[in-house]
């Protein structure tokens, strides 16, 4: 499957749409090194990156939600609900 970041990302902030309700800022670049998306979200001083494979990524364009994204989401949503 052929996509970019700006398809990925847009896809992610669609089938998460908690993040920019919450106002959270998300940003999404290429680790060449680990070839894999990083996926940068940040509210305040609080932030977190997590990783995103090809195939993970591929999945998430398709409309399958990744499991271990979507947890890590909700825990950063969860922990810093308090900075809203």
């Amino acid at each position: 499957m052929s996509y970019n970041m700006e398809e990925l990302k847009g896809k992610i902030l669609e089938m998460y749409p908690e993040l920019a309700k919450r106002g959270v800022v998300c940003t999404l670049s290429y680790d060449s090194g680990k070839k894999a998306y990083v996926l940068k979200i940040q509210k305040g001083v609080h932030e977190l990156a997590t990783y995103i494979d090809k195939p993970d990524a591929s999945r998430c364009l398709e409309g399958h939600v990744c499991v271990a994204l979507g947890i890590q989401i909700r825990q950063f949503l969860d922990n810093f609900q308090e900075e809203e």
